[in-house]
């Protein structure tokens, strides 16, 4: 019996100073609990069965409410809730932004054996982001990424990515990306529409990118957060090496699931910290 929830960023991070108040239909507080440091309220109050509203705030984020139903057992389990940053919904100031590459992580996962993940990131990257001043759907992104700097933690592995059968960095020694468009997908959610060119060739690719928010940093500065996902299929990019086993499952996967998590300062250069 009792309460329980999860408390959750947009990127999937605990709230751990986060607090859940429940009220009746009068609105009477019944209950009120913190979140511990993993960003999860286990609370053993008993609850009279019926409707209720629970209410969730955090310093730094935008409160969320909604109805929950107390079932005859005496519980009531809400999920997980996802805060938004304050003024997330606000998009950042116009202007150029630049990428930190210290803040920010390019990753990869492929699918390895048909059982289990190999992850990778790009160490080497850099770019710029144009939020345009009237209409956002015309704001621009620019990214190159050094594609020998690929790190998937084995040596040998990476030697071999580098090679012809993969990257090909001798000959292609960079992948970029360069936006098109962006289209309104959801609330602080944006599709952004694209060109990758990588290995030789050029495809389109969307990336599906969540708006995290924006504040001031240590230094003076203002930063803002983003994360973007994308799908991509190795043989789209000229890249078709594989390595079938006898039960027929090849050795790397086709598809590789592409993670970036991005942090921006606003300006055209990086502070010098």
């Amino acid at each position: 019996m009792g309460l329980t929830a999860k408390i959750r960023t947009r990127d999937g991070w605990a709230v751990s100073h986060a607090v859940v108040t429940v009220t009746d239909m009068t609105g009477t507080q019944v209950l009120r609990a913190e979140t511990d440091a993993e960003g999860a309220v286990r609370d053993a109050t008993e609850l009279t069965p019926g409707a209720y509203t629970v209410i969730v705030t955090a310093v730094g984020y935008a409160p969320v409410a909604s109805s929950a139903i107390v079932t005859a057992s005496g519980r009531a389990e809400i999920g997980t809730v996802t805060l938004a940053r304050q003024g997330g919904t606000e998009l950042p100031p116009p202007g150029p932004w630049t990428i930190d590459p210290v803040h920010s992580s390019v990753a990869a996962v492929a699918q390895h054996l048909g059982i289990s993940s190999v992850h990778g990131r790009f160490t080497e990257f850099g770019g710029t982001i144009e939020i345009a001043p009237d209409d956002v759907a015309k704001s621009r992104v620019e990214a190159v990424i050094g594609a020998a700097s690929i790190d998937t933690g084995n040596a040998m592995r990476d030697t071999h990515l580098k090679s012809g059968d993969f990257l090909d960095v001798e000959r292609h020694p960079r992948i970029t990306y360069r936006s098109t468009g962006l289209t309104l997908a959801g609330p602080d959610r944006w599709t952004v529409h694209g060109e990758l060119a990588m290995h030789g060739v050029v495809r389109q690719v969307d990336l599906d990118l969540s708006y995290l928010g924006s504040g001031a940093d240590p230094w003076g500065g203002t930063r803002a957060a983003f994360r973007a996902t994308a799908e991509l299929h190795r043989e789209d990019f000229a890249m078709n090496y594989n390595q079938v086993l006898q039960a027929g499952i090849a050795a790397i996967g086709t598809t590789l699931r592409v993670e970036l998590d991005i942090q921006a300062v606003q300006g055209d250069t990086l502070p010098a910290v």
